[in-house]
């Protein structure tokens, strides 16, 4: 009995350790470039490896191995077959919420690795590059990560404002981040620039009705119905504006903009569905 308890003393003192050092409050697309963990299975192993971004593939573990640790806290690599003992087994990630560890530099050592894995520079010869900017930023805003986007695409504005795409991705951040005048400024950049381009036209509606500044939005989505061929944003907007009015209990402009929401699309989706829900609750 006593041994068991002795047992028991250590296993709580080692989880304790690992409770200490290893912190999993991270989700894989807060660790780019970082050394991370992944919670202990029920063999009291930690699989490890090194995030990075491929600017072809998006999010990639460098899968590295496993470790253990020790009732003093120590991180013990267990030695595995040699292909994976090198690090070449890379493994694809979708953004999730699954908690990760952030390993700190002090258990590198232990772990016998690197801060910067000596591969990781063929991904970063040009980061500093417009190309490489705005990629960074399309991902993360991918990722819904839009205040990460930014640090990266306004670097790029400062390079080249006119590059293409750059302002609409601009924008996106902004309007996600409730920078709604600011959105809009580069929207109207990005029109100029691409006086033809739908995705631009919605973005611009969603900054505007954010704003309160409804006759703009009516204009650009006339705007969209004569220039744009992508009838899915022509209904977002339609439908964004018969919201505005169902929320204000404006019934007769609420039905006008569900007309012409419903006009865009011969069968029922999210859109049609939700307007007559909204009816429902407006005709009680």
């Amino acid at each position: 009995m006593k041994q068991l308890f002795t047992l028991l003393f250590f296993a709580l003192i080692s989880s304790l350790h690992a409770q200490n050092v290893l912190k999993f409050d991270k989700r894989n697309v807060q660790c780019e470039d970082k050394w991370v963990a992944y919670q202990m299975d029920k063999d009291s192993l930690y699989i490890f490896g090194f995030i990075y971004i491929d600017a072809t593939a998006g999010l990639t573990l460098n899968y590295e191995g496993n470790f253990k640790i020790d009732n003093t806290g120590k991180f013990n690599r267990i030695k595995q077959d040699s292909i994976r003992e090198v690090g070449f087994m890379k493994v694809r990630l979708e953004p999730n919420r699954v908690a990760i560890a952030e390993i700190p530099e002090s258990k590198f050592t232990e772990l016998e690795i690197e801060k910067t894995p000596k591969w990781l520079a063929i991904y970063k010869s040009d980061e500093n590059s417009i190309d490489h900017l705005y990629r960074w930023g399309f991902l993360y805003n991918g990722w819904n990560e839009c205040e990460k986007a930014l640090t990266y695409l306004e670097k790029a504005e400062k390079i080249d404002p006119n590059f293409k795409g750059l302002q609409t991705e601009l924008a996106f951040s902004y309007n996600a981040l409730k920078k709604y005048e600011s959105a809009e400024i580069c929207l109207l950049k990005a029109i100029k620039n691409n006086p033809n381009d739908c995705y631009t036209y919605k973005e611009l509606a969603y900054s505007y009705n954010h704003q309160g500044k409804t006759a703009d939005v009516i204009k650009t989505y006339f705007t969209m119905v004569k220039t744009c061929k992508e009838e899915n944003y022509i209904q977002e907007t339609a439908y964004n504006l018969a919201f505005k009015y169902y929320e204000t209990k404006d019934k007769v402009n609420f039905k006008k903009w569900k007309m012409e929401a419903e006009k865009w699309s011969k069968t029922e989706n999210q859109f049609t569905k939700y307007l007559k829900l909204m009816e429902t609750e407006l005709n009680k």
